[in-house]
């Protein structure tokens, strides 16, 4: 199964619509819930999941010959770590589950606007490798990701402003993937 750039463009920029319109209704509620996110246990073993399953898959997936023979080690290992993970270092398990959806999202991103002839695709390219900062920083440092929210959060001006910001390239990417980058 393969996405479009406009098919993804569409889902990419709804999907960021929602914490967005969250936050414009209810910031109060978003505050609550941003300052408990990074460390709560039940996200973070299911963002933990998704990442290590989706990570599986890709590798699969992968048709280097050079790790042909490896592979079942590979894939074993690798789910090993996923779940070791999520037992020997749940502290902020939420933070770093997003940080890895958000390197593999990127990884889909990038792989999906690759070869699109608009130049239009250096927008979802630009988001991706922004992606991958954030989440190689806070794979490394989760508590950045708490200390982030928290600022963000700390007034209702910055939570608009920062709602505002969002729904203005969740805008693009949806006008993007209905208009520059249509389905063929």
């Amino acid at each position: 199964m393969s996405l479009s750039l406009a098919g993804l463009s569409v889902l990419l920029g709804l999907g960021m619509a929602v914490a967005p319109v969250w936050q414009l209704r209810d910031p109060e509620g978003w505050r609550r819930w941003s300052g408990l996110f990074p460390r709560s246990k039940p996200i973070g073993y299911l963002l933990m999941a998704l990442a290590t399953a989706w990570f599986l898959w890709n590798v699969r997936n992968e048709t280097l010959a050079d790790f042909s023979a490896y592979k079942p080690y590979l894939l074993l290992g690798f789910a090993a770590i996923g779940v070791l993970t999520c037992v020997y270092v749940s502290d902020l398990l939420a933070a770093r589950g997003l940080a890895l959806v958000l390197l593999l999202l990127a990884k889909l991103l990038v792989d999906t606007a690759r070869w699109h002839p608009s130049e239009w695709r250096w927008v979802i390219a630009g988001l991706a490798y922004a992606w991958i900062v954030a989440g190689i920083w806070f794979t490394i440092s989760p508590w950045r990701m708490r200390d982030l929210l928290e600022w963000l959060s700390a007034t209702d001006g910055r939570i608009r402003r920062a709602a505002f910001g969002q729904l203005g390239l969740a805008l693009l990417l949806v006008i993007l993937g209905l208009t520059v980058f249509p389905i063929r």
